[in-house]
C-alpha cells in the first residue's frame, strides 16, 4: 500500500487524527472560570443587588404611602357626603379606639355607610392597628361638631388647607405622616405650623 506510515495507517487517515493541543498553546479549549473571573463575577452581583434592593424597598414604600393618601381622599369623599347629610357639621367621633369591639363612635364606623368599603381605613404600611381596632387613622377630636366653615386650629382660621382631620396612627411612611386636610386634600406634608396663619 502506498504513502503508508509506520504504523501501516494511509496519509490521509493519519491527517484524520484529532491534531494534539499542547499545554499552553492558544487553541487550548477553555475549561472554566479562573479563581479571579469568579471572584469579579461575584462582586458585580453583590453590587447590583447592594443597588437593587434598596431600590425596590424604597418604591414599595412609596406605592404604600400613595395608596394611604388616596385612602385619605377617599375618606374625604365620605366625608363631605356626611356634610351633606348633616348641615355642614363635622361628626362628634372618638380620637379611636382601643379595639373593634367598642362601640363608641369613631371614624371608620360613621363615616363607613357614606366610604362602603372597611379597606379603606386600612394602610397598607399598618401591620398592627387596623387589624386590632379597625382603622390605621386618627380623627382630629379638636374638629368634633364644628361647622365646615368655621375651623380653628392653633389659631389657624379660614385656612381649610392647613387643618388637618384625620391623620395616620403613626409615621409608617417615608415622607412621616399622612393628612387628610379640611379643604379634602390630603398631603405626607405637616402645613399646621403655627407660621402659616393667614395674614
Amino acid at each position: 500500500m502506498r504513502n503508508a506510515n509506520k504504523e501501516g495507517l494511509p496519509s490521509a487517515a493519519r491527517q484524520a487524527e484529532p491534531f494534539p493541543l499542547q499545554p499552553g498553546s492558544r487553541m487550548q479549549p477553555l475549561l472554566g472560570f479562573t479563581l479571579t473571573e469568579l471572584l469579579v463575577v461575584i462582586a458585580i452581583i453583590a453590587t447590583l443587588g447592594g443597588i437593587a434592593v434598596p431600590v425596590s424597598l424604597s418604591m414599595i414604600a412609596k406605592s404604600r404611602e400613595a395608596t394611604c393618601l388616596g385612602n385619605l381622599r377617599q375618606i374625604g369623599a365620605g366625608l363631605q357626603a356626611y356634610l351633606s347629610d348633616n348641615n355642614q357639621c363635622l361628626p362628634i367621633l372618638a380620637l379611636g379606639r382601643d379595639s373593634k369591639s367598642s362601640e363608641e363612635p369613631v371614624l371608620e364606623t360613621v363615616l363607613l355607610p357614606y366610604i362602603g368599603s372597611q379597606e379603606v381605613f386600612r394602610c397598607p404600611a399598618d401591620k398592627e392597628q387596623f387589624a386590632k381596632t379597625g382603622s390605621s387613622y386618627n380623627w382630629n377630636i379638636t374638629q368634633n361638631g364644628l361647622h365646615i366653615t368655621k375651623l380653628s386650629f392653633f389659631g389657624i382660621e379660614d385656612r381649610p388647607e392647613l387643618i388637618p382631620l384625620v391623620s395616620d396612627k403613626e409615621s409608617w411612611h417615608p415622607g412621616g405622616t399622612n393628612f387628610l386636610y379640611a379643604d379634602s386634600s390630603s398631603s405626607n406634608k405637616s402645613r399646621f405650623a403655627t407660621g402659616n396663619k393667614k395674614d
